[in-house]
């Protein structure tokens, strides 16, 4: 029963990772972005972001486990990514083609996501190891469609800055990873991970609500101003909202 578990938990996981992989397949159609349109894609990317974070973090780990221990992971996710911006800018990386602040943000993008889907992982696995295999199944595949604008997310500020459909569709699987590896130990050793969910999604949405103010929407600002961006923040956060509606 251990392994049939295991198979289970680890097929669901790695299909709501692949599943992240399709918010990149629009971007072989859109070969090159103007700058206008680049800070846009930054802009909304971090409404997106902003909305899963609250629909999908804040409030399922309050309601789990109260405001005190997720505001204590909100703390440490946000200082955990400074710590890392402020490491980076000083170290003056290159990722692929982006030098200098372009490729702060694309590693952090992915660093921010990847966390993300560390905390989801857990949850997943948590879910089919419970038992209830009917809530565990509607957990994957509610996880696996919030999975594809998550993709779009990644993948629109990366096609902005250059980057082939291909890579776009390949950073945004990588980002989920964490979900197929981490599902299976969660769903066999339930009682030792079931603690650690809100803990998780409180410091992923530190994490990614550092990414979103210091990083994304000061740069849909930059390129596109100030009132296209709020716009385009606003649009992204709406528009995942009513899809949290529709799924639920």
């Amino acid at each position: 029963m251990t392994a049939a578990l295991a198979v289970q938990t680890f097929a669901a996981a790695l299909a709501t990772a692949l599943a992240t992989g399709l918010g990149g397949v629009p971007f072989f159609l859109v070969r090159r972005l103007e700058e206008r349109w680049v800070g846009l894609a930054w802009a909304f990317s971090g409404g997106v972001m902003l909305s899963a974070t609250v629909f999908n973090l804040i409030v399922p780990a309050v309601e789990r486990a109260g405001y005190s221990p997720v505001a204590a992971g909100i703390a440490a996710g946000a200082a955990f990514y400074w710590a890392a911006h402020r490491w980076l800018s000083h170290s003056h990386p290159q990722f692929f083609h982006l030098q200098g602040a372009s490729a702060v943000r694309a590693v952090l993008l992915i660093g921010t996501m990847f966390a993300h889907s560390v905390a989801e992982g857990v949850a997943l696995g948590v879910g089919w190891g419970s038992g209830e295999v009917g809530l565990a199944i509607l957990l994957s595949i509610a996880i696996a469609l919030h999975n594809v604008p998550e993709g779009v997310a990644v993948s629109l500020p990366l096609r902005g800055e250059g980057f082939s459909a291909w890579a776009c569709v390949g950073w945004s699987i990588f980002t989920s990873l964490p979900q197929p590896v981490l599902a299976v130990p969660a769903a066999l050793l339930v009682a030792s991970f079931r603690p650690l969910v809100p803990l998780g999604f409180g410091f992923a949405s530190g994490a990614m609500g550092f990414l979103v103010f210091g990083e994304m929407v000061p740069e849909g600002i930059e390129r596109a101003g100030r009132l296209l961006s709020a716009a385009a923040v606003g649009a992204g956060f709406v528009g995942l909202m009513l899809l949290q509606n529709v799924l639920q």
